[in-house]
């Protein structure tokens, strides 16, 4: 079951939303003209960790206003996807998508005005038995 919102909580998603880390070195601007898509969690190792809620945009939807010297690169196992953190304050604001590297996946945590705690039923996806996995 895939999750499509135009709004979280009464707050509308933007078609064009301002993102943040949590320190502001960080910020962005995502295309999103139909709202959030494919809102998330995954269950893989770094995933599990982070603990962020996702949403989906293609390459072209991120657009780094201000602080691309902030951020920093994580990659690990296969190296197909790029998780992008700030390097001052750590949070998580996006990555290329290993099932799809023509999408970002994004933390919708990040988005302003946005509290993804209040989405309900989000689900979880099967990022340990990823098919990149599999020989």
């Amino acid at each position: 079951m895939k999750i499509n919102l135009k709004e979280v909580d009464g707050v509308p998603v933007k078609a064009k939303h301002k993102a943040s880390c949590h320190c502001g070195a960080v910020e962005l601007e995502l295309d999103l003209p139909d709202g959030l898509i494919d809102v998330r969690r995954c269950d893989c190792s770094l995933c599990r960790r982070r603990g962020a809620i996702a949403a989906s945009v293609p390459l072209s939807g991120i657009r780094i206003l201000k602080g691309e010297d902030a951020l920093t690169l994580y990659q690990f196992n296969t190296k197909t996807a790029k998780h992008y953190f700030c390097k001052h304050c750590g949070v998580y604001t996006h990555h290329q998508r290993r099932s799809d590297p023509t999408l970002y996946g994004f933390n919708v945590a990040c988005l302003e005005g946005i509290n993804p705690l209040t989405i309900k039923n989000v689900p979880t996806y099967d990022g340990v038995n990823h098919p990149a996995d599999r020989k």
